[in-house]
Parts: structure tokens; sequence; C-alpha cells
């Protein structure tokens, strides 16, 4: 590829930092998926991006597949060449998206695991005895009170929390701005948080949640912390920030059966991630279905 060709890769990094407003994390997936495509281009002798067509990215998922890359990974590579491309046509750079078209090998669909309620109220069941550890209650308790992302409890700012409407405002994934409930446990746990926060966070931090340095709390730092927890308290899993956020999903959808109001506080887009992301207990919808379809209802009474 040619120098000008590699900078298109630079401006798309930045724009996914500066506008769409993606984490790091996502950030970092995305540059590595782009950077095997300009190593495979590379090898290929494709000097430009307009070189590029639908048959070489066939090829590309081919190689890529007989090299032993699961059919996941393989989607996620050519969903990440789509939004370049989709960025290069944006910015003038490309005639078409060779990509659009091109389908990776089908995946099996795994459905994530969830705590049941007896275990997630055995995780936040205990009595903070530090600042530290009232945070990170607070932090938990508000994980799965309102399905928060790893990244939107990270940036979570004083003024995006209102305790006495019990809402808080999040800024999810593309820079969507979502106003969840809190529940009363949270509530309770980040007002005392709260509390202890004053005389930790430096004077011009914001952030909600802050660290023995007085700073913003990092990801990294929260999964630690929330693993420890779950180890103190006995939990026989691994726990997560993402845990919680899909056992709430999950727990929220077994009690009320209402996907679209669970797609609305999770911040899909897509209500097919929802469906994937959370998962009815198959016995319960059989249930429903007998009690609720014309043909399937039993008759009362007589022969």
């Amino acid at each position: 590829m040619t120098p000008a060709a590699r900078d298109w890769l630079q401006r798309y990094a930045r724009h996914l930092a500066t506008e769409r407003r993606y984490s790091p994390h996502t950030c970092s997936a995305y540059a590595r998926d782009l950077a095997h495509l300009s190593d495979w281009c590379e090898q290929q002798q494709l000097a430009d991006w307009t070189d590029l067509d639908a048959q070489h990215l066939r090829s590309f998922a081919a190689r890529a597949h007989a090299g032993g890359l699961g059919a996941r990974s393989i989607q996620r590579r050519l969903s990440a060449v789509r939004n370049f491309y989709a960025f290069l046509l944006r910015e003038g750079a490309a005639r078409n998206n060779p990509a659009i078209d091109i389908r990776a090998p089908k995946a099996k669909r795994m459905l994530p695991k969830a705590l049941d309620a007896d275990q997630m109220g055995r995780l936040l069941d205990w009595n903070p005895q530090t600042p530290l550890e009232a945070r990170d209650l607070a932090m938990m308790e508000l994980f799965y009170s309102s399905g928060l992302r790893l990244a939107e409890l990270v940036g979570l700012d004083l003024l995006q929390m209102d305790l006495a409407d019990r809402t808080v405002r999040v800024l999810g994934k593309g820079s969507k701005t979502r106003i969840v409930p809190v529940g009363g446990k949270a509530i309770a746990a980040l007002r005392i948080w709260l509390s202890e926060r004053r005389g930790m966070a430096k004077p011009d931090t914001s952030a909600v949640f802050v660290g023995r340095n007085g700073q913003r709390l990092g990801a990294r730092a929260i999964q630690l912390r929330v693993a420890a927890a779950a180890r103190r308290q006995g939990l026989p899993v691994t726990v997560n920030p993402h845990l919680f956020r899909h056992s709430f999903a999950t727990h929220l959808l077994e009690s009320s059966q209402d996907l679209r109001s669970v797609q609305e506080l999770l911040g899909h887009a897509d209500i097919s991630t929802t469906q994937v992301y959370t998962h009815l207990d198959f016995q319960h919808l059989a249930r429903v279905y007998d009690e609720a379809h014309p043909r399937a209802r039993r008759k009362r009474g007589g022969a």
C-alpha cells in the first residue's frame, strides 16, 4: 500500500475516536482488523484502496478461515472493512464498497451467561467498611440496576445523575444518549459513595467513580475490583462488568417479556442484538404459549 493509502487508516482511527466517540477498546479492535487487511493487500501488491474488489475480499476472508480464524472473528473483520469503506466513500476516497455483499461463514450463536437472582443477591449482599468498598458496591449496584456498559460507567460524570429523579443519562455507542432508571438499592449505595467521594476526588474531576489518586477510575481497575468482590462473596463463577449487564437484561425479560423495552434500556440499535443478548427459559415460553394461543389453550371441564 502507498503511504497515502495507509494514511487513510490513521484518518479513520481519528474519526472513530473523535466523531463516533467509540471506546478505546473498540477503536483498537477496528485498527487490528484493518491492519490485517492492509498486510494482505501488501502481499497481493494492491497499492490503493480503490484497487480492492469483492473477489479480493472473498479471498481475504477465505485465507483467514483456512488459517483457523473463527466465523465470528471473520464476521467482525468484514464488518470493520464495510465501515471503513463507508468512511472512504463519504470522504470521496473510494468509488464503491466492495465488502457490502461479502458474507462470512455462519457462526454459532452463543448465549451469554447470566447470574440468577439468588446469585446476584449474594454478590451484592455486603456492608462496605471502607470508602473504596463503598465505591465498589455502588458501581456494582448501578451496573445491575441500569444495565450500563463498562465504558458508560467509566465515562459517567456527576451531572449525568439525577438521584432525586432516580435516573442516569449515559452516552452509549455511536454517541447516542439514553436515560435509564436507577433502582432504590443503587440510589442508596450511590448516596453513601458520593459522601465518601468528597474526601477523595480531585477538585477538577467530574467523574462519579474515582480511584485512590482522586482521578477517574479506569476500565481495568473496575474489572479487577468487581472480580475481587465476587471472590470475596464466594461466587463460583468469574464475574465481570458485562455479566451484570446481561443479568440485568435477562431478569427484566424473564419478568416482563417486553423485548422492545429491554432493547431501549440496553441502548441497542437493532432488536436482533437484544434477542441474542437475552434469553427466556423455554419452559416459561411453552407455558405462555399453552395458556395464550387459541389453538393451544386446554379446554376447561367437559370431555
